[in-house]
């Protein structure tokens, strides 16, 4: 699971720390070039829906086994892109099969799994995450440092295919999900839209936001005078995700008797403290925040996909779908909206959204969750 974490992540965000090379070698804008972080995004959510009925007929853990494997594909292609919408084509074809592996993992957890067990093993799960987006940032920085972002991408795509090698070895099989009546069916589409669910999708979508907006322009803002980082430095700012690596297990397993809510309230106290951070002139100061700021996220993310296999009794994947959606739509306007405000105000209008979208979450759970109780963990 923790594999798939790390398959699910690798080419999210792969080309965020790489805004400025693109917009050199297809002369474009940066701004135009965030558009390869839209693009992923934007296919992730509007095939994430459609994931868990296109799979239904498989086995859950092949399908997570050979999506991660295909990955490796767009990859490659991406790397021999001739245009900047070539590029722009591959990285939606990537988005498209990351949905295929993310949901039909969480399902999976929620079928293997039960009770507290749920909240710590998604919680490895999306360490899985962590050391993935880590992975695909830093190493396309540091390759482009020394030679250029195309091969950085064929290094991405040789990952892919030896995660998903790895997937398909040490993962066992699930038992089949057995076939649902009309009238189960009916009771699982509207078990998708219940007050709780439609509240944890609306968190996915502000988490996202927060999360792209703040590692998209923070690059922008730090290859600029007095920072001037190149690729290879912009790409270490981003071991500040390592430090989740650790925090989101141990607080998986702290929380199994503790309401979900209360991980969502540490993770706007670290997310709205870091943002104001990344406002002063230290760049140790800038690190520090960005760490505090992206540890919160992934446990926002924990407790929202923990709360979504416990309560989505009947319908997990397609829970997990509609979330994913929601997700990933928050980090596509994540990635386009604040630039904007980019444009006009720097970095501390990008910081004024970012932290608005850092604690509407608190608003939206406060009563929402409340409205059905958790199980006992």
């Amino acid at each position: 699971m923790f594999l798939a974490g790390c398959a699910a992540f690798i080419n999210l965000y792969a080309t965020q720390g790489l805004l400025n090379e693109l917009a050199a070698a297809f002369n474009i804008s940066a701004r135009q070039a965030s558009w390869t972080i839209t693009v992923t995004t934007l296919a992730v959510a509007i095939t994430a829906p459609f994931v868990g009925r296109l799979t239904a007929r498989g086995e859950q853990h092949r399908v997570i086994g050979v999506a991660a494997m295909l990955l490796a594909l767009p990859a490659l292609m991406a790397a021999w892109s001739g245009s900047f919408n070539e590029l722009l084509v591959w990285r939606a074809v990537q988005g498209m099969l990351i949905p295929v592996v993310f949901a039909t993992s969480v399902a999976y957890i929620g079928v293997r799994w039960s009770g507290g067990a749920v909240t710590e093993v998604t919680s490895l799960y999306i360490a899985g995450t962590v050391l993935g987006g880590f992975c695909g940032r830093f190493l396309t920085g540091l390759v482009t440092e020394f030679d250029d972002w195309r091969l950085a991408l064929m290094v991405l795509a040789a990952l892919n295919l030896l995660i998903g090698l790895g997937i398909s070895l040490l993962l066992p099989r699930n038992p089949r999900v057995p076939v649902q009546t009309a009238f189960e069916r009916q009771a699982m589409r509207a078990e998708l839209f219940n007050r709780p669910l439609l509240a944890t999708y609306a968190v996915g979508f502000c988490v996202l936001f927060a999360q792209v907006a703040t590692f998209t322009y923070v690059g922008l803002h730090l290859s600029r005078a007095p920072f001037s980082l190149g690729t290879a430095a912009l790409g270490s700012i981003y071991a500040v995700f390592l430090l989740a690596l650790v925090v989101v297990p141990v607080a998986g397993r702290l929380s199994k008797s503790r309401p979900r809510s209360e991980l969502l309230k540490i993770a706007a106290a670290l997310g709205v403290g870091g943002s104001l951070l990344t406002l002063a002139p230290s760049l140790w100061l800038i690190v520090l925040g960005l760490a505090f700021s992206c540890t919160g996220v992934f446990l926002a993310q924990s407790a929202s996909n923990a709360f979504i296999t416990a309560h989505a009794r009947q319908n997990k994947a397609g829970a997990v779908g509609l979330y994913l959606t929601c997700y990933y739509l928050g980090g596509s306007f994540g990635a386009a909206v604040p630039g904007v405000l980019w444009e006009q105000w720097g970095w501390a209008g990008c910081i004024a959204l970012i932290v608005v979208f850092q604690v509407l979450p608190l608003l939206i759970v406060r009563s929402h969750w409340k409205s059905s109780p958790l199980p006992a963990l």
